[in-house]
């Protein structure tokens, strides 16, 4: 399998492996409550963000040492979020992906774009059998840019996590190589 090269462009969007100097805008997202809200960690400071971004910037090969690929989602050079692939199960080829975007960017098909290219990178760069997305139940825009891109809804587990201080609900999508449609 060749190497992937950087940045991977879409039409409006360029996608790569983290950098140090992306903290000051990876904490200007990841700091905000209303992203923060339905991830699994607090908003984050200048010392968890720098760490954050020393953590994911190795994670630049789902094939490689890490199992997982971490990239940062740039529209004219601006880091507006970033996309996360990981192996949940390397041997049967299984993966789940994440994503959050910048609300300032939201509503303009930036993350569907972005979505649907590492869909594509999973199943014909990876060959990846299977790609999940889990998400808090209450955070429907990432519901639906799941569905825009082409992920199957497949479950509702009620009160399956505990988030700070509260029993929450997990919606699972998935997709399979079949499942892909263009744009």
């Amino acid at each position: 399998m060749s190497a992937l090269v950087f940045p991977i462009t879409t039409e409006r969007l360029s996608l790569r492996p983290y950098r140090e100097s992306d903290v000051e805008r990876t904490e200007a997202i990841y700091s905000r409550p209303d992203v923060a809200r339905y991830l699994l960690h607090e908003p984050l400071d200048d010392e968890t963000a720098r760490a954050k971004v020393a953590e994911r910037i190795p994670k630049s090969d789902l094939d490689g040492a890490s199992g997982a690929l971490a990239l940062v989602i740039e529209r004219d050079r601006l880091v507006i979020g970033d996309v996360h692939l990981w192996f949940t199960d390397r041997e049967h080829r299984t993966a789940e992906i994440g994503w959050v975007l910048d609300p300032a960017f939201g509503g303009r098909g930036y993350g569907v774009e972005a979505v649907r290219c590492i869909l594509a990178l999973a199943f014909e760069h990876y060959r990846v059998r299977r790609v999940a997305a889990q998400m808090d139940a209450r955070n429907t825009a990432s519901a639906k840019l799941a569905e825009r891109a082409g992920m199957q809804r497949e479950a509702h587990l009620r009160e399956h996590w505990w988030s700070k201080g509260e029993w929450t609900d997990t919606v699972i999508f998935g997709m399979l190589p079949g499942d892909r449609r263009e744009p």
